[in-house]
């Protein structure tokens, strides 16, 4: 089990890292709209919809690396002060009934939505009207790695749980 720990570690660490570089495009992007914007008084019709899909991307593609580092929100004052046994068996506890039956369902349906989305080749709506069927993939992907991050948690800590007996 731990092996399979390690290679979704490995994995959500290599997504990661590669799609944090995703940054520089887009700020390519805005440092281009804003100079058309205000210099030339020519705003393109592109620039705000690149900006929320590379947004997007950069966002989706980073929730497992997040995850993996512990970099969401968490409030745990009262966590902090348990005993290290009882804070596994919390995390434990809340991977199974919150965690995972939550970014399963999430995953489940941004699968379907894609799925739907590829199916009818689907356009923004606005007058640039790129395809938008490979960022709900991309969607999809992000929260299948989430799910799988989150697994890969459950798998350590139930091993931290095992080595503390």
């Amino acid at each position: 089990m731990q092996i399979i720990s390690r290679s979704i570690d490995a994995l959500n660490e290599k997504i990661g890292v590669t799609s944090s570089y995703l940054i520089l495009p887009l700020v390519a992007v805005v440092v281009y709209e804003v100079f058309m914007r205000y210099v030339f008084d020519a705003p393109t019709s592109w620039g705000f919809e690149m900006t929320t899909f590379l947004y997007g991307v950069h966002f989706m593609l980073g929730l497992a690396y997040a995850h993996k580092h512990d970099g969401h929100v968490a409030i745990d004052v009262f966590e902090a002060r348990l005993p290290i046994r009882i804070r596994t068996l919390l995390r434990i506890v809340t991977n199974l009934v919150i965690f995972i039956p939550t970014v399963g369902l999430l995953t489940i349906w941004s699968i379907k939505y894609a799925a739907t989305s590829w199916g009818m080749r689907e356009l923004a709506s606005s007058s640039w009207a790129p395809a938008v069927y490979p960022y709900k993939a991309l969607m999809a992907i992000g929260f299948t790695l989430l799910l799988l991050q989150g697994v890969a948690r459950l798998i350590q800590d139930f091993s931290a749980l095992r080595s503390n007996d």
